[in-house]
């Protein structure tokens, strides 16, 4: 199941994907950290945010594609065609110099953001 929703901090649709325990998750924000670590697939990076969360994180790779489009838009992304490891040709994604950045600022806000929920949680 997909819900559509407006994202202000990165600018783009909120792709949540439900996991089969339940879980919800944002796709793009994911996305982008795993490119981080390096370029890769779509369905890699399905796999790696599936694996980096010990699967509380399931992502249908078919869902990341509408993030992707807007990521390339924004400049944040670069595809590029190249073989897989089975010699099958594949879209890797690589994050920009921009993305970086952007992801930077992201991450920065999401850390302010965890800390105060922590103090909200832990207040007497």
């Amino acid at each position: 199941m997909q819900v559509e929703a407006q994202h202000g901090d990165l600018g783009l649709p909120l792709w949540i994907v439900r996991c089969p325990l339940g879980g919800r998750h944002l796709v793009g924000r994911h996305a982008m950290k795993t490119l981080a670590l390096e370029a890769m697939h779509g369905y890699g990076i399905a796999q790696r945010i599936e694996q980096i969360s010990q699967g509380v994180f399931c992502v249908n790779p078919g869902s990341l594609f509408p993030a992707f489009r807007r990521l390339e838009r924004e400049g944040w992304i670069k595809p590029v065609w190249k073989p897989t490891e089975n010699n099958r040709r594949a879209k890797y994604y690589a994050l920009t110099a921009r993305g970086r950045k952007q992801l930077q600022s992201v991450t920065e806000e999401w850390g302010r953001q965890i800390a105060a929920i922590g103090r909200i949680l832990e207040a007497n």
